[in-house]
């Protein structure tokens, strides 16, 4: 069972229970040789904190010992690991030896027999240099020995590894149809030849394209991606558990991991690592072990590596600054920094499961900064926005933010003039009215800009200008004096703050009649909406953006079709969730496509009478798949009322 605890991009923090263990995620799964116990399993669990694993089933079972002993008291106790344990079943020993003398059945069998937690179909390791019909036709198999184990797993938990080579259709199509099987764990398979010849770009297409066809409610595990440098970027795309070989073999060939690469002990010039295993340990002092001493002492160099860099993703992706340390970790590397420009390709996939707020500000780190979905959700839906004037008048992003308050006589001159301010920002342009709303004022930039973004921020200011039906255009020093035109800057704000975030037809409904705006005495910003006599919205300090009272959401079901920012619920829940309670995943009939995570929401029951508001957690496209866990954080319920 998987639970979605917290998210960031596409990446998902969750808890994955198998047979009454809980892994956290994003989860690291070290590979341990039965037969070459580098670093002890119980050492793995207790010393470093990994609580699961990765053996080789085929290596047991073709070794009489190992196998007797595993057959006689279980994988648990033959390891000495009281994890969670997942066994691989031969696959990666036929890719790189040839075929091997093993049947899937066999296999699937020997691993229910030791006590497996996760075990492995014998599937089809796909080369990238294979033909697309060679490809095509070995997914056949996997996809038909698949079916065979899950009719066998009975308690055991099974792999469904998706293949396809380097072919995006064949990895989404492969995905898809293992969606409707009864599988529990969706590896991706066939990518370690990508990694070793450091074909990282080309790594971002094969999991971008199996995530579009994958089942959502199941952790994603991208096999044999263990390398610190890489757990950033592949979290960030929605991987959830990885394992690593690397850390002992790495260190039989003395080389030791770091986020910025993997160096051989015979050329480093210095040790300087603090970690519990290099902690007092000279270069020289490493160098002059016995090869069995040095071997484990670099083995724990790189699982401490590893370990670190992992928590500190997780600690990035609570933050919700995920892209940030992302952007940073592929910068270690030419072919990496190809891969983060690779993943712009994917922006309008991203942004589907990109949260539409987040708590902290959007740190900008180079030109690649712009591949973040923040950027294109902000561009797609300024498109909603209606200028007040026909004329513009045209202010750099050079006095700070919010906009509004750098340039308050500025932009008051040029309102009274019958001019709209817009300020071209590295976002492009934003319109004076939408100068506090996440992500514009919630963002920072260096106060030197790269010519890519200053080219790329001007392009759009004026594709903008004549989109939105401007007659003309001014730099802000050229605003005729002696304006007198009468404006309601709140109101302004307010109106295209809500066009913005909801679209203009609920925007509409929302401030029909007389408006009352109800501002903060201490800072003057807009706190409440009421229209008609009644209060439909709120606007939150942190982000700039609304959230939604009930009567806010029975006039957007009234003026709006369904499913627009609608959650359908069953009957069942309709009781609990009108008193203010979360909606979860398994009791949601039907959820607008076009929502996103963090959006305000309006649950209603079948008949699509509102019932209450809150904010999406969950994407539309998960939601069907969840089993466990929170769908809408519910803010208010009709009960409220």
């Amino acid at each position: 069972m998987f639970e979605i605890t917290r998210r960031d991009g596409m990446a998902r923090m969750g808890r994955f229970e198998v047979h009454g263990k809980v892994v956290e995620t994003p989860a690291l799964l070290p590979v341990v040789n039965p037969k070459i116990c580098t670093v002890p399993p119980r050492e793995l669990y207790e010393r470093f904190g990994f609580k699961a694993l990765i053996t080789n089933s085929y290596i047991i079972r073709g070794t009489p010992a190992l196998r007797d002993r595993a057959l006689e008291v279980g994988l648990h106790e033959m390891l000495d690991y009281p994890g969670v344990i997942m066994t691989d079943s031969g696959t990666f020993q036929s890719h790189m030896y040839g075929e091997v003398d093993l049947k899937n059945e066999e296999i699937v069998q020997f691993q229910k027999d030791i006590g497996t937690d996760i075990g492995t179909v014998l599937d089809i390791f796909t080369e990238p240099f294979w033909t697309k019909e060679q490809t095509a036709a070995s997914i056949e198999v996997t996809l038909e020995r698949t079916e065979v184990a899950c009719a066998m797993k009975g308690d055991m938990l099974i792999n469904g590894v998706i293949q396809g080579s380097v072919y995006q259709d064949l990895r989404e199509d492969c995905a898809r149809r293992m969606a409707g099987m009864d599988i529990d764990v969706h590896p991706i398979g066939g990518v370690v030849p990508l990694m070793e010849q450091y074909r990282y770009s080309e790594l971002v297409d094969v999991v971008m394209s199996t995530k579009r066809g994958i089942n959502h409610g199941r952790p994603v595990h991208l096999f044999g991606a263990g390398h610190p440098m890489i757990l950033a970027l592949a979290t960030l795309m929605g991987c959830d558990l990885f394992d690593s070989a690397g850390y002992a073999k790495f260190a039989r060939d003395d080389r030791m991991m770091f986020i910025d690469g993997t160096f051989r002990l015979s050329d480093m010039q210095s040790l300087d690592c603090d970690c519990p295993a290099c902690r007092g340990c000279s270069l020289d002092e490493l160098r002059r072990m016995d090869k069995s001493s040095r071997t484990k002492t670099i083995a724990e160099h790189n699982l401490y590596q590893i370990t670190r860099e992992l928590a500190l993703v997780k600690r990035y992706l609570r933050e919700g600054r995920l892209w940030e340390l992302a952007e940073i970790r592929c910068r270690a590397h030419p072919a990496l920094l190809d891969a983060l420009r690779r993943l712009k390709e994917h922006q309008a996939q991203m942004e589907e499961f990109d949260p539409v707020s987040r708590d902290g500000a959007i740190f900008y780190t180079g030109p690649e900064s712009r591949g973040r979905p923040a950027y294109k959700r902000y561009l797609d839906r300024l498109a909603r926005y209606r200028a007040p004037t026909d004329k513009a008048a045209l202010f750099p992003d050079s006095q700070g933010k919010p906009y509004g308050r750098a340039y308050a006589e500025e932009f008051d001159k040029a309102r009274k003039a019958g001019y709209t301010p817009v300020v071209a920002s590295p976002f492009g342009p934003v319109p004076a009215e939408l100068d506090e709303m996440y992500p514009i004022a919630q963002s920072l930039f260096p106060s030197i800009p790269d010519s890519e973004t200053e080219t790329e921020s001007d392009r759009l200011t004026f594709q903008f200008l004549s989109l939105a039906g401007f007659k003309e255009a001014v730099p802000f020093d050229r605003i005729p004096e002696g304006g007198t035109e009468e404006y309601d800057g709140d109101l302004l704000r307010a109106k295209a703050v809500a066009r913005h975030q909801f679209g203009c037809e609920a925007a509409d409904a929302l401030f029909r009649g007389e408006v009352k705006l109800v501002k903060s005495k201490n800072t003057g910003k807009i706190r409440n909406v009421i229209s008609d006599g009644e209060h439909v919205l709120s606007m939150r300090a942190g982000d700039g953006l609304y959230t939604l009272k009930m009567e806010g959401a029975r006039r957007i079901v009234s003026a709006v079709p369904a499913p627009y920012m609608r959650v359908k619920v069953m009957d069942d829940a309709v009781p609990f969730v009108s008193d203010g309670r979360n909606v979860f995943a398994q009791f949601v009939v039907s959820c607008d496509p076009g929502l996103r995570p963090m959006e305000e929401t309006i649950i209603v029951d079948v008949d699509d009478n509102p019932v209450a508001t809150g904010r999406l957690f969950l994407t539309p496209a998960e939601m069907p798949f969840m089993k466990k866990g929170m769908a809408v954080k519910v803010r208010s319920g009709s009960s409220d009322d």
